[in-house]
């Protein structure tokens, strides 16, 4: 384990800072070589390290010892990371982060199975809580874990149907994306010596706003400013991803709008400019920009219910309540 840090803070960007320090003083075997060489080295390519500072946030929330949620929180980061190996050879994706995915660098092969060591050392970290909470964060974990299995296959599943509801689109982004935030949420909470009601309401705030977040990366998939994004703007529109303005476009699409969409999801060959253009007109022309604002809100504001209902002081639900500003008012 990286050495103890003594700290009492609130910023989020300084828990990142800590986070990103003790995943390089992260130790794994040196034998045999390709099986752990590649979890240092996706660990070693970035990330914003969120998941693993709101762990620590929740702790620091309710008057914890940061120090003891440490080795949770590099749980987290190395869980979501296996993750990104597996999905990565899913999606045959060449590039993660800006390098070379690990399927690439090695083979298949051993992406596959040193992403099976790193979720086991995930568990070996998860297991330095303390006694009393092991087997209550253990099950957060096992819960989490699952759900973000489950929610990969469903979104997999979505490929191939035509007949995606909003509702399914809306529990498999909540288990793909925001279960993680508010299973870190709720282990850090219970490490910082939060009671059941308030750790479960910090899940709810944390679920909640992951699945505001992920509706708003749909939105910026479309609308956003190229270059604060991030990445290629329309990039779902080119490979039809079932997103929730698809969907809802899909749904209301009537007459000729719905046959222009219809042809245009169905294109073999096409220019992926003009596609982008044609299917946002569309979008534009049934105001699915506002009713996925709209979406977005409401998940938001059901995040902010129950962050209203925490036993905290006010200064820390403000510190919440701008944290979740800061994340759904972005660009990238």
């Amino acid at each position: 384990m990286p050495p103890l840090v003594k700290l009492h803070m609130r910023k989020l960007e300084d828990l990142q800072a800590v986070i990103s320090n003790a995943v390089t003083q992260l130790s794994f075997p040196l034998h045999p070589a390709a099986l752990y060489e590649p979890l240092t080295y996706i660990l070693s390519i970035g990330g914003k390290r969120m998941r693993p500072a709101l762990l620590l946030m929740a702790c620091d929330l309710f008057g914890g010892d940061i120090n003891e949620a440490l080795a949770p929180a590099l749980a987290i980061e190395v869980f979501h990371n296996f993750t990104l190996m597996h999905d990565d050879i899913m999606d045959n994706a060449p590039l993660r982060r800006g390098k070379t995915t690990v399927h690439e660098k090695w083979n298949q092969n051993i992406a596959i199975l040193s992403g099976d060591v790193m979720l086991i050392e995930g568990y070996k970290l998860m297991m330095q809580v303390k006694d009393n909470l092991l087997r209550q964060i253990l099950n957060i974990f096992n819960e989490t874990a699952v759900g973000v299995c489950e929610g990969q296959q469903i979104d997999m599943e979505f490929e191939i149907r035509d007949d995606v509801a909003i509702d399914e689109y809306i529990n498999m982004i909540r288990l793909k994306t925001a279960v993680v935030l508010g299973g870190a949420l709720k282990i850090g909470a219970l490490i910082g010596g939060a009671d059941q009601k308030d750790a479960d309401l910090l899940y709810d705030f944390g679920e909640n706003l992951g699945v505001a977040f992920q509706l708003q990366d749909d939105i910026l998939d479309v609308y956003g400013d190229p270059q604060k994004f991030g990445k290629q703007v329309g990039g779902d529109i080119i490979s039809n991803k079932k997103t929730y303005l698809l969907i809802k476009a899909l749904e209301l699409a009537r007459g000729e709008t719905a046959v222009s969409l219809n042809n245009l999801l169905t294109q073999k060959q096409f220019d992926s400019a003009e596609k982008i253009k044609a299917v946002t007109s569309i979008y534009d022309a049934l105001d699915i920009r506002q009713q996925s604002e709209n979406e977005m809100h409401k998940y938001a504001d059901k995040a902010f219910t129950a962050l209203e209902l925490i036993d905290i002081p006010e200064d820390h639900k403000q510190y919440l309540r701008d944290f979740a500003d800061g994340l759904m008012v972005r660009e990238n």
